[in-house]
């Protein structure tokens, strides 16, 4: 039975990928490791806790001994590797916090696959999921690409592309096969409600102002979040040795244009009168370093591997919706800070 350790499987785009390993592949055993900080949510994975392929295990991958411990006794033959602080605003806040998790701890974790497997790489996988804020600003022309160069602006962002280089390096100093994905804006069920999408979502359930960073015409490019589970699937299975992967949505989109949109369908799905959700739009103060545009060229992926986004954004987005309006409950414990009591009563 091929064992894969998940790392951050109880976050937001990890547990999509754990639910999806668990159930795709019985064959194999995953084993979820995540430290429960505020943004993992063992909620996520009631429906798949019970299967005999799942483990959870908490810790903390800055924890080297204890990390090292975890390889030795399961000896895993691949990592999916998924766990980062990811909140810009945070970043700019307590940038030390991004990089001893985003950096030492995906060190730590690659030093034990290291140490585990020395150099007999056969059948082996460190799998290093990244973000497309490493490329940088894009003006309104252009996308990114593999190939484009590193140019980071956020703290948040600096600690993921030094944590990619370091897996770069690792590959090309002892033979450890990986590969890396650069992803677009993630949006879709479980997401913690400090992001723009479920943010303003619940924002407007509760008739609460809708904040838009300056202007509103920062362009990013959002992906649905199961699409993106399915593209870390594919590129475990069949990306090439050493390669990276973009994976966006060829869905751009202005942050005023995508919460105008947003404001219509809650309107429609609430059966409020039409503008009532977009009076709540409130201009507020600019963040720091704020990237103007970011767009992804997800070419290689499509032609390589046959990926592509299986639905449209506003198709995406009203499944979204739907998943928040039915499931207040789960939105309601993780704004009050209750869901962090489901560890300690289902594990403890």
């Amino acid at each position: 039975m091929k064992k894969i350790l998940i790392t951050g499987g109880a976050g937001f785009i990890g547990s999509h990928v754990v639910r999806l390993f668990v159930n795709k592949y019985p064959n194999y055993m995953i084993y979820n490791l995540d430290a429960l900080t505020y943004a993992g949510n063992l909620e996520n994975l009631k429906a798949i806790e019970q299967q005999e392929n799942y483990t959870f295990i908490k810790g903390d991958i800055t924890d080297e001994l204890f990390v090292e411990s975890l390889f030795q006794e399961h000896r895993f033959d691949g990592v999916i590797h998924l766990a980062a602080e990811s909140h810009v605003d945070r970043s700019i806040l307590d940038p030390l916090a991004f990089a001893k998790t985003n950096i030492l701890g995906t060190m730590v974790l690659l030093n034990s696959f290291k140490k585990l497997w020395k150099d007999n790489w056969e059948g082996k996988l460190f799998y290093h999921v990244s973000t497309d804020e490493v490329y940088g600003s894009l003006r309104e022309t252009g996308l990114f690409t593999e190939t484009t160069s590193y140019d980071p602006n956020s703290p948040y962002s600096a600690s993921k592309a030094s944590s990619d280089h370091f897996v770069r390096a690792y590959g090309e100093t002892y033979g450890m096969p990986y590969v890396i994905s650069n992803c677009s804006n993630n949006y879709g069920s479980y997401q913690f409600p400090e992001k723009l999408i479920p943010l303003f979502i619940n924002n407007i359930i509760n008739n609460k102002a809708l904040p838009v960073y300056g202007d509103g015409n920062y362009t990013r490019d959002w992906l649905f979040v199961e699409d993106h589970a399915m593209a870390i699937d594919l590129v475990f299975h069949e990306g090439k040795n050493h390669e990276t992967y973009n994976i966006g949505g060829f869905n751009e989109w202005k942050n005023i244009d995508l919460v105008t949109l947003l404001c219509q369908q809650m309107d429609e799905k609430l059966n409020r009168k039409k503008g009532t959700s977009a009076a709540l739009i409130t201009y507020v103060k600019d963040r720091p370093g704020h990237d103007l545009r970011y767009a992804i060229d997800a070419t290689k992926i499509n032609k390589e591997l046959g990926w592509k986004p299986s639905v449209t954004f506003e198709e995406g987005l009203s499944e979204t919706i739907d998943w928040y309006l039915k499931n207040k409950e789960w939105t309601n414990r993780i704004t009050s800070g209750a869901y962090e009591k489901y560890y300690e009563q289902q594990y403890q």
